[in-house]
Formats: C-alpha cells, sequence, structure tokens
C-alpha cells in the first residue's frame, strides 16, 4: 500500500491507534465535524493519499502552512492515539470500486485498534421514531465486537442504533441497513471482507442542506465524546478557511436600499 499513501508511514505511528474516516454525504457535516476535531485538538498533516481516485482539487493550506491542500489527507500528532483522515473531494464514479478495496486494504495492513466512520443522512428521509435525536450509530455483525477498544463507548452512551427509514435495492450487505444521503458509507461497510479484523463502527447524523456549522459542532461533540476526546479540548475552533466565505460572502444589504 505504499503508493496509496505517502509518505508511507512506520507501523508505531498507525498500528493500535483510532481511526476516524469521514464520508462524503449529506450536507458534508462529516467533513465539517471533522474539521473542528483536527483544528481544536491542534492535529496536524502526517500524509496525503494517492489523488487518482477524487475529482481534481488543489489549494492553499490553513494559517498559510506551505504546500498544498489534497484530496485525501491523513492528520494527527505525537502523544496521541487518535488519527484522522479529512476528505475533500468525493470519488470519481469510475474509481468508486477501487477506492473502497483501497481504503480498507490500508486500514486492515496498517492494524488500527479501531476505526469509525462519519456520514450524514438526509433529514427529509427521518421517521417519526427518529425525531428524538439526531445522531444514530451502526455496528457490525461481522469482524470483531468493539469490546476492549475506545469505541466500546457505543455501547454505553445513548445513542440510539440507525433503523433506515427506507428499504431499496441497494447492492450491498442486507445487514447493512441504507443510508440516504451517506454517499459510500454503505458500500464501505458492506464491503468488509469476511477475514475483517479492525473493530469497526459508524455514526450518522441527520442533516438538511445549508450553513451547516450548528450541526458540524453537535457531531463533533458527539465524536468527541465516543473517542474520549472531549475532556481534552478547552473550546472548539474552527478552520481559518471557514471565515473566507464557507458559505459565502456576507449579503451587501445597500442593495436592498
Amino acid at each position: 500500500m505504499d503508493t496509496f499513501i505517502y509518505p508511507a508511514l512506520n507501523s508505531s505511528e498507525l498500528f493500535g491507534k483510532t481511526l476516524i474516516v469521514p464520508i462524503v454525504s449529506a450536507a458534508n457535516v462529516s467533513q465539517l465535524a471533522v474539521d473542528l476535531l483536527i483544528t481544536s485538538s491542534s492535529l496536524v498533516r502526517l500524509a496525503i493519499f494517492d489523488s487518482e481516485f477524487f475529482v481534481p482539487v488543489a489549494g492553499g493550506r490553513e494559517d498559510g502552512i506551505d504546500g498544498i491542500t489534497a484530496p485525501l489527507e491523513l492528520y494527527g500528532k505525537s502523544g496521541t492515539n487518535l488519527l484522522i483522515i479529512q476528505q475533500r473531494s468525493p470519488v470519481l464514479k469510475s474509481r468508486k470500486s477501487k477506492f473502497v478495496a483501497s481504503l480498507l486494504q490500508f486500514i486492515q495492513e496498517s492494524g488500527f485498534g479501531c476505526v469509525l466512520f462519519l456520514s450524514g443522512v438526509e433529514l427529509t428521509n427521518r421517521m417519526d421514531s427518529q425525531m428524538f435525536t439526531p445522531t444514530y450509530q451502526v455496528q457490525l455483525q461481522r469482524g470483531p465486537g468493539l469490546h476492549g477498544t475506545i469505541l466500546n463507548t457505543l455501547n454505553s452512551l445513548p445513542i440510539p442504533m440507525f433503523q433506515s427509514p427506507r428499504s431499496d435495492g441497494e447492492h450491498g450487505d442486507i445487514n447493512i441497513p441504507s443510508i440516504p444521503g451517506g454517499g459510500l458509507s454503505r458500500r464501505i461497510l458492506s464491503s468488509l471482507p469476511d477475514t475483517w479484523s479492525t473493530p469497526t463502527a459508524s455514526l450518522l447524523h441527520f442533516v438538511l442542506e445549508g450553513d451547516n456549522r450548528a450541526d458540524a459542532r453537535l457531531f463533533a461533540g458527539v465524536v468527541a465524546k465516543v473517542v474520549c476526546l472531549d475532556s481534552l479540548i478547552e473550546e472548539w475552533k474552527s478552520p481559518s478557511s471557514w471565515k473566507l466565505g464557507l458559505f459565502g460572502a456576507p449579503h451587501d444589504y445597500t442593495l436592498y436600499g
């Protein structure tokens, strides 16, 4: 997997750590939540992933750091067991299968202690029984359970199990619920091989497209609680890029007289 991630990291930098992976999905709420987690935890970019799978994108890095932003990046820092992937561009339709296979191979071969996938869910698909909280979880029937990992907190926190608001013919494991607006979430969870050895779970957050900074803050707070990061974050900090037109520049009200 040396060609999937650059620079190739030592096994000691990955083995046994918790990996958080946001999936491009409804309102990009998982990417926004990860932005908050990275900035508030002062994580730094450790590596970038092969860009062949993504819609091409490049831009400046946060706070004037040298270099350019890549479609898929890995963040962490010494002294912490948490690693976070940030995805800034959707996967090309023709590369979806290869990307999912490469991502899962990277996770399996790196020996992570556990992995948590994040996804948004279209709010318009919410059922009456799902009106009490926006955040739900999915635990897998295949692979090892969460016991003995930091994700075992999911079994004690009041985060309900996700039930799909619809049943359709989407290809994949019938034990993985349909996730409207979830992007590649269901495909990834359905593609775990029978030999999968990494404890895995997913958090889903119902959201409506718009100014989703408040949704991201709420979702990030739940994720931080799950991975026991909340006590280490003194205050939530948003990236400087959020201040430069994340949801467009403010209206010039002189236009209206």
